[in-house]
């Protein structure tokens, strides 16, 4: 037996040897990933069973990838790396012949999973209660989901929006059967429910090659290493107001309640964006406010994220619900070794990993430690901390499962407040009367202001938690909304923007009208209410005549119900999710093309940099336009020197189009006079001269 070991101790060093120079690519290689992002959180999972870090791109820019919400805006991952650990006791590997201690199967939160000896996986499938609608501006396929929400199978059955299954075997012969649910109805539509049942099937190779014997004091860990959230750091929206080191976590705070079952508290660990030293000027950061040059104060981490334990069997024979799990919740080092790759044949790193699912609770949580203190300074890591909970010890003879169910979730206050609050906050305005605490009391200081109106998400994330145990009881009955129109088409033209969709929501039961929102610039930013119809004015169609030249339109409809299944606020419509069919090009008014090239206008001129904001405004504040042009034309752009710096084709038929002041190699142009040449395919040409002040 000494000598198996030994030659197995050799091996797998040599093997690790031959992964390092990439050899083995057959053996660690790039995972399938799916996204649920039919609701307002979006998050991707991995066919592995746990989304390991940067284990969707493999990027260091996606250290924060994932768990974004509220998803219509961009850079709100809060996600930075997940682990799932599979341990058992007296073991006995068929794999090497070898008998161990102590056998832990693992993925993650960091490093290269093994995919075909340790986690191999079997199914991975997404289900939908219909497909995403074809979406198209001007022609062209204009949905984000046309990327992200690939659609195995549709099943009109469901309850759930979304479900992935997602089936791997592991080499401690247990097979995890992890089922994920979504959905779109706006009350339960931050939240993700995980069911998971591990199953002694005593598969432990990628040829079926499976065991029949008793597995014994097994635990099931989960790790989360959260960091809200990206659009403040060097990885997010280009402010890069917050410190580099909060991408990965390191002023991360985390909590754990409901430990002492007779608190009778929910069972849950959570996390949010903690007090950091090098915050500029020294202010607080609580909220991560956008503080500095360019900055409006708006908050950016104001998402509280984290787990709720909804079931867990008390054994494999008794599968009511046991408050005495997870028995084990702890913080560690985010950094530390055993976040890293797994050694499964070293009986030295699995009794570490397997004493870690079994430590227990400590006697006081990371945020109790922490206190008042400056998140990333405290203790030894410079990764900041993670959290993991674990569950068992369970005995499992052959055949036997454990059911476990937990439902991970964001919360906080909307958008808007983040720039209602942070704004007061940036100008110190809540000396002004009518500024309250959430509360109504009259706060203090700015920063007790700020960061209560902050902490309501914590309240926000309690009752989320306390919604997705009741859908669980429930039998995941949640009420359907609508569905989404099945297409929807946005055309530009001369003088309106002409929208119009399918009528196959008509059908639902309680179905009451549409309702159609617009957005100027961007995508990721609040839309308006610009239509509404119900079934006494129904139409699937609408002209928007009042979009104005020079801007990019962004739209999206959704239809609605009566109200009368809307259980948490009985009456209040229920509308499909904004994510169907939320266009991610934008539409613009075209002129009809010109017929003379003496007609030709550019617009402005000269362009002035300090008035950028008043031309086009933020959808192209360094924009100029064409005007009159010819429906086909090819334009040069000449510096006075007669330098080509960049060439548009112009061919869509109309008579307008942009140019965003860069040359061909994205640089931005300076002040100067340049040229502009039109060229039409007979051969008939013109120049305009245009100034450009900077």
């Amino acid at each position: 037996m000494m000598a198996n070991k030994m030659r197995s101790k050799i091996y797998w060093r040599a093997l690790g040897i031959l992964v390092g120079i990439g050899l083995l690519v057959n053996i660690i290689s790039a995972a399938e990933s799916k996204w649920i992002a039919v609701g307002n959180l979006h998050n991707w999972y991995s066919e592995e069973g746990s989304e390991v870090e940067v284990g969707r791109t493999g990027q260091i820019r996606d250290q924060q990838d994932g768990l974004r919400w509220p998803a219509q805006y961009s850079f709100q991952d809060a996600q930075a790396a997940k682990g799932l650990w599979i341990g058992t006791t007296n073991f006995f590997d068929y794999q090497v012949n070898n008998e161990f201690d102590f056998k832990v199967a693992h993925v993650g939160p960091r490093g290269p999973v093994d995919g075909k000896t340790e986690i191999m996986t079997q199914t991975f499938k997404m289900y939908g209660k219909y497909d995403h609608p074809a979406v198209f501006v001007d022609g062209d396929p204009a949905s984000t989901l046309q990327y992200l929400d690939i659609v195995d199978s549709v099943d009109a059955a469901m309850i759930e929006d979304r479900k992935i299954v997602n089936i791997i075997n592991t080499s401690t012969g247990i097979t995890m059967t992890r089922t994920i649910r979504g959905f779109s109805n706006q009350n339960h539509d931050n939240y993700h429910v995980f069911d998971y049942v591990f199953e002694n099937t005593g598969i432990y190779s990628v040829d079926g090659s499976s065991f029949s014997e008793t597995l014994t004091g097994v635990y099931f860990g989960l790790q989360y290493r959260y960091a809200p959230t990206r659009e403040s750091g060097p990885y997010g929206a280009g402010g890069y107001w917050a410190p580099q080191n909060t991408a990965w976590g390191a002023n991360t705070i985390n909590e754990v309640i409901g430990e002492n079952p007779a608190d009778d508290e929910i069972r849950a660990l959570y996390s949010w964006h903690g007090l950091h030293s090098q915050a500029a000027d020294g202010h607080d950061n609580i909220g991560s406010p956008y503080y500095g040059d360019g900055g409006d104060g708006h908050l950016s981490a104001q998402q509280f994220v984290g787990v709720v334990t909804i079931h867990a069997d008390k054994s494999t024979t008794d599968q009511s619900d046991d408050l005495y799990q997870p028995t084990t919740t702890l913080y560690t080092g985010s950094d530390e070794p055993i976040t890293q790759s797994n050694d499964q044949f070293n009986p030295v790193k699995m009794q570490a990993r397997y004493n870690h699912m079994a430590a227990g609770h400590p006697p006081e949580s990371h945020a109790e430690a922490v206190g008042d203190s400056y998140a990333d300074t405290w203790g030894t890591d410079p990764g900041g901390y993670s959290q993991l909970h674990a569950f068992g010890p369970y005995d499992m003879a052959p055949g036997e499962k454990i059911h476990i169910v937990l439902a991970e979730a964001a919360a906080g206050i909307s958008r808007d407040m983040c720039y209602e609050v942070g704004g007061n906050w940036f100008d110190g305005n809540v000396a002004v009367g009518d500024l309250l605490n959430p509360d109504g009391s009259i706060p203090g200081t700015k920063d007790e202001y700020k960061n209560k109106w902050v902490f309501t998400g914590e309240d926000s994330l309690f009752q989320t938690f306390h919604r997705a145990i009741d859908t669980y009881v429930s039998d995941y009955a949640v009420p359907e909304p609508p569905p989404p129109p099945a297409e929807f088409t946005v055309t530009s033209g001369g003088d309106q923007i002409g929208l119009a969709w399918d009528s196959n929501a008509e059908t639902h039961p309680g179905f009451m009208g549409y309702k159609v929102f617009r957005a100027i610039h961007k995508p990721d930013t609040t839309y308006e209410e610009i239509f509404s119809c119900d079934v006494d004015n129904l139409t699937n169609e609408l002209a928007d005549v009042k979009a104005k030249r020079g801007f990019k339109y962004f739209y999206y409809v959704v239809s609605y119900d009566d109200g009368n299944t809307n259980q948490v606020s009985p009456g209040a419509p229920l509308f499909s999710s904004k994510f169907y069919t939320m266009t991610n090009k934008g539409a613009s008014l075209k002129r009809p093309a010109g017929d003379q090239l003496s007609q030709i206008r550019v617009v402005p001129n000269p362009f002035n940099i300090k008035s950028k904001k008043l031309q086009f405004s933020e959808s192209g504040e360094d924009r100029l336009y064409f005007y009159d042009i010819p429906g086909i034309c090819t334009i040069r752009i000449y510096t006075e020197r007669g330098e080509l710096i960049k060439t548009i084709e112009h061919t869509d038929n109309s008579g307008d189009e942009s140019w965003d002041s860069i040359t061909e190699y994205r640089q931005v142009v300076v002040s100067g006079i340049y040229i502009a040449h039109f060229e039409t395919p007979d051969g008939q040409s013109t120049f305009r001269k245009i100034i450009i002040i900077r």
